[in-house]
């Protein structure tokens, strides 16, 4: 490996995509919770009735795509999710000796982007696993990945909510640059249904799972035809409750918590795009004038795939106008929102068109509050 590289010898290579066999479309998942609103609100009619507790109202489809965008997600497992008495996928734990379900999600992803980037896992020096949930503290995903593909090198997690895959992209980017790999494989597996609260409505539509890969490696030994030279990333946190997650080893210290609404995904929507929104605008714009990018002269934002109305205001105060459907690509509409994975299903899907020259702009942001933006130029 060399010992060092300069900004614009690191490329992006090679993207894959692992996506579940099953979807539920939103007629699906309003019937399946309005059968549970019904249920619950019987058995409670009598509390209700005396002011003891509120009657849970029913969804529709028009409110869930208005809200957001969606129309259906993958998910891992349907049946559980469908079901009124359980809402929750089922997951059957594994014995140790198995390969994870997280790996798995990875390899497949993986395997897909090493092919593109003509390459084998015996090639790759460090493998970033970067997600929103994982499903055991330790040993470290990434380092089941690493060995379940053959990598060579080093290994670890890290999870920085929806902007995982960019922070990723970072390390990685970071490594290359101070010579300790030369080709680096993210990966985003995201099974956002296991931490979801299918019984909120407020919530219950939002996430979808899938898992994504990116290689990132050195310009001199990348052997793909396709090549997005990375002009430059950056990073933006700003500490924030208006998305949370309390779930950890700590609940079991503090009985009185174990199994309350706040050990799922929760958040103040309406607060959360009030805030987020021109943070991350105003990010891109920025970071854009720093590399000397016109905005004008920008032909895609790979945004992260939350909610519509989201990313057509980002992309509105970024061009200045109303983006086309080519600028502003969406899948949430048949993914929803993947987490980490979103952005980068959108650069996976809607890149193969743009021309050598063009430049665009991978974008994440969620909890925390992050941000993290790659600009990259077709080679």
């Amino acid at each position: 490996m060399n010992s060092s590289s300069r900004a614009g010898d690191i490329v992006i290579t090679g993207t894959g995509l692992f996506t579940p066999a099953e979807s539920i479309s939103n007629a699906e998942l309003v019937a399946s919770f309005n059968e549970y609103v019904s249920r619950y609100n019987a058995a409670r009619a009598d509390d209700i009735a005396a002011g003891r507790c509120e009657a849970l109202a029913p969804s529709s489809e028009e409110f869930i795509e208005k809200a957001s965008g969606i129309k259906s997600r993958y998910v891992i497992n349907k049946s559980g999710v469908l079901d009124p008495e359980r809402l929750c996928p089922v997951i059957p734990e594994r014995a140790e000796e198995e390969p994870s379900v997280q790996c798995d999600m990875a390899v497949a992803a993986a395997s897909e982007a090493l092919a593109k980037a003509g390459l084998s896992g015996a090639d790759i020096d460090a493998v970033i696993v970067a997600c929103s949930n994982m499903q055991r503290p330790y040993p470290a995903m990434a380092v089941e990945v690493q060995a379940a593909i053959g990598a060579r090198g080093f290994a670890y997690d890290m999870n920085v909510a929806c902007s995982s895959a960019t922070f990723g992209i970072q390390a990685a980017y970071n490594a290359i640059v101070a010579g300790s790999a030369d080709r680096v494989l993210v990966v985003n597996p995201e099974i956002c249904s296991a931490h979801l609260a299918w019984q909120d409505r407020d919530c219950h539509f939002i996430f979808g799972d899938a898992c994504t890969a990116v290689i990132v490696e050195r310009a001199s030994v990348a052997k793909s035809a396709e090549q997005w030279e990375v002009l430059g990333t950056r990073l933006q946190t700003v500490y924030s409750n208006n998305i949370r997650n309390n779930f950890g080893f700590l609940n079991r210290c503090d009985e009185s918590g174990i199994g309350q609404r706040d050990k799922l995904f929760h958040q103040n929507g309406r607060r959360v795009f009030m805030d987020v929104c021109p943070m991350v605008a105003e990010q891109i714009t920025d970071h854009l004038g720093k590399l000397a990018v016109p905005v004008d002269s920008l032909k895609r934002m790979w945004l992260h795939q939350a909610n519509l109305k989201m990313n057509e205001l980002i992309s509105r105060k970024v061009l200045g106008r109303d983006a086309t459907v080519e600028e502003a690509p969406i899948i949430l509409d048949r993914y929803a929102n993947t987490s980490s994975a979103g952005s980068v299903i959108a650069f996976h899907l809607y890149k193969d068109d743009l021309k050598p020259g063009d430049t665009g702009v991978i974008c994440s942001f969620g909890a925390g509050y992050s941000i993290g933006s790659v600009v990259v130029r077709r080679r």
